[in-house]
């Protein structure tokens, strides 16, 4: 995943390594992104050994830029091959069941626009299957245990219900865009910085300009 993640965001715009740990953390959230220098460099250093990446010229770092008791050194650029490129093509046509659990999904999601929309789909409904399967999965423990559960496991047990019931509904809705050609709905000025005062959080599966 790091590697896709790397291979993807190079094709935006060569970076150096922090710019890149920045880049992960925005494009796939803080925990999906939680990846350190240690874990970082070695993929780097690995994707420029294999052809795919190549070094550009460096430039100066900056304080704020240099990891805590590090040295202050100058920042190496590293910018995308054609063979990377192929390989970024390849991991992308090669997504299989892995890209359907949480983590996978997400890396995936993120580089969407980058990706074929046959793919798209592949994986948009293989994610409904494995959230389908989990959904059930929850209504069986709580149609057969939920006498047993205290009150805290209980309400835990029904809070993953209902996220799985949302990302069914918001993931048959992308399904739907694809099969039709339409990109997601975009936010509206008005949600695009926060909702309205009398606005409640939108319905996953239908678009935030819709109302009851």
């Amino acid at each position: 995943m790091l590697e896709f993640a790397i291979l993807g965001l190079l094709q935006e715009a060569p970076m150096h390594g922090y710019e890149l740990r920045k880049e992960l953390t925005a494009k796939l959230g803080a925990i999906r992104a939680a990846i350190s220098y240690g874990s970082l460099y070695p993929t780097l250093r690995r994707l420029q050994a294999a052809g795919w990446i190549t070094e550009a010229a460096e430039t100066p770092a900056t304080a704020e830029e240099v990891p805590a008791l590090t040295s202050r050194r100058g920042r190496v650029v590293y910018t995308i091959t054609a063979e990377g490129k192929e390989r970024f093509a390849q991991l992308i046509a090669q997504a299989g069941p892995e890209t359907y659990d949480d983590t996978g999904f997400g890396v995936h999601f993120a580089f969407f626009a980058r990706t074929d929309q046959a793919t798209r789909l592949r994986i948009l409904e293989g994610r409904r299957r494995k959230i389908e399967e989990r959904r059930e999965g929850l209504r069986d423990v709580l149609g057969r245990a939920a006498e047993r559960l205290d009150a805290y496991t209980l309400e835990l047990q029904r809070h993953g219900l209902d996220a799985c019931e949302r990302e069914v509904r918001w993931l048959e809705e992308l399904i739907a865009n694809e099969r039709s050609g339409r990109a997601p709905t975009a936010p509206d000025s008005r949600t695009a910085g926060g909702r309205g005062d009398n606005d409640s959080p939108p319905t996953p599966g239908k678009s935030r300009t819709e109302r009851p």
